[in-house]
């Protein structure tokens, strides 16, 4: 019988034990790293168009059967009371205290037949309950590349840039439906009938084109001849992996796991291989101090009181004053400057930063400090070349989110923690200033408007 998370959990004396010193890397995207370079690429979904595979790293989660839209009901905060077969939209559910697990897009593809698509943490949650629990469902999953045996079930490419509406009217020979955000339509692409999924990445208008895997090579090549005349870009992981710092979509928040109603049970269900790793200088002994709650991150307007669901209750408690909103911080460039130059000084240098995704753990949970008191958390950062800024995605106290706030990022772990991604180094402090979320003025005004 393979090793299961609470096993983990057990060998390591703890939760946090176990997530400090996790051996796995803490995110791999399965696709080539760069086609040209990750400073262009970036620029490509800002100047004109920018064509990624986003194929290999996702998880697809096929649901289907009788009671397959009350377990995600039961699941998700989200409202289903208007969910018609042909349309998409952002899956987030939370533990029994109300606490993020995750979130993940949901497609209803069919009458009654549905796919979740995204990191595995939200995934795995629904199929646990939806297997332990009284629904007469059936699930296909499909694992990103790292885990599956042979090819995805399907392709996903995703189309993003000012110059996406005119490439997909090129590539098609027709002009492009009405589409409303997150919205689906269906075209033909060379020859072959392709789904759409009305998208934007960075603030900028793009689609998300899937359908069965053996037409892959066929789309990608019509994309890639159709684009030349836009001045299309193939994006590779290094610049995809940046992409939400623009849109302020924070991917993998710690899952609220660990404890609570169903905890004991679902540590027992879940594969070890998918407990993850926690990175970051926020050091707290009880590891309910690093849930989130949806409306830390900016999700409030999606959680919907008109239907029971796991965690609904305590949910309605915390909504009546959320503690923390979740802003961008600019990190100040001679703190950042600073810290990669002690890597070319004496002593113990300061925690690599990597360009442009810096993350080097699955959670990444920095400590967010005003005038020396703990306001928040910073967690996924990196390079904007589109801003030329470095810059994080943070939960932070009310008093501490007014956009031009000084605060400082706590950059590095102490103790230094076994991780693999983890080398000797010391602690710093590394100023910043609070911006609005999204930062780039398009995406605020473009993207999340909508």
């Amino acid at each position: 019988m393979s090793q299961t998370a609470a096993d983990v959990i057990a060998q390591a004396g703890g939760v946090l034990p176990a997530l400090r010193n996790a051996p796995g890397r803490p995110t791999v995207f399965p696709v080539t790293p760069e086609f040209s370079n990750w400073r262009s690429e970036q620029r490509a979904w800002r100047d004109s168009v920018a064509l990624l595979d986003q194929s290999h790293h996702m998880t697809d989660l096929f649901i289907s059967g009788p009671d397959a839209q009350r377990l995600l009901s039961d699941v998700a905060v989200n409202s289903f009371a208007k969910f018609p077969a042909g349309s998409a939209k952002q899956f987030i559910a939370v533990n029994h205290e109300g606490y993020l697990i995750g979130d993940a897009i949901l497609f209803h593809l069919d009458q009654g037949v549905y796919d979740l698509v995204g990191w595995h943490m939200v995934i795995d949650w629904l199929q646990f309950h939806g297997e332990t629990g009284d629904y007469d469902v059936t699930f296909e999953r499909d694992g990103n590349s790292l885990v599956r045996e042979g090819d995805p079930k399907l392709y996903r490419f995703e189309v993003q840039g000012p110059h996406a509406l005119a490439l997909m009217e090129k590539v098609t020979g027709a002009p492009v439906p009405a589409t409303r955000f997150f919205g689906m339509a269906e075209f033909e692409i060379a020859g072959v009938r392709v789904s759409s999924l009305r998208h934007g990445m960075a603030g900028q208008p793009g689609f998300e084109l899937f359908g069965p895997w053996a037409d892959a090579e066929r789309i990608r090549e019509a994309l890639i001849a159709a684009g030349e005349e836009f001045g299309l870009v193939l994006v590779g992981s290094k610049a995809y992996s940046s992409a939400n710092l623009e849109s302020a979509w924070v991917p993998s928040p710690i899952p609220a796991i660990f404890t609570g109603p169903a905890a004991d049970d679902y540590l027992a269900w879940l594969p070890a291989a998918r407990l993850g790793s926690l990175a970051g200088s926020f050091d707290a002994d009880d590891v309910e101090d690093y849930y989130l709650t949806p409306y830390d991150l900016g999700y409030g307007r999606s959680v919907a009181f008109d239907h029971d669901f796991i965690g609904r209750e305590a949910l309605e408690r915390i909504a009546v004053a959320p503690r923390r909103v979740k802003v961008t911080l600019v990190w100040n460039p001679d703190d950042v400057a600073a810290a990669q130059r002690s890597l070319l000084e004496e002593g113990v240098p300061a925690k690599y930063i990597d360009f442009p995704k810096a993350r080097y753990g699955q959670y990444q949970m920095d400590r967010v400090l005003l005038e020396g008191r703990a306001v928040g958390i910073s967690h996924d950062c990196g390079y904007i070349t589109n801003e030329q800024v470095f810059a994080s995605l943070a939960s932070v106290d009310q008093d501490a989110a007014a956009p031009g706030t000084e605060v400082s990022v706590v950059w590095g772990e102490e103790p230094n923690s076994e991780k693999p991604a983890v080398e000797r180094h010391r602690q710093v402090s590394i100023r910043a200033a609070v911006e609005p979320a999204p930062y780039s003025r398009f995406a605020r005004e473009n993207y999340r408007s909508n």
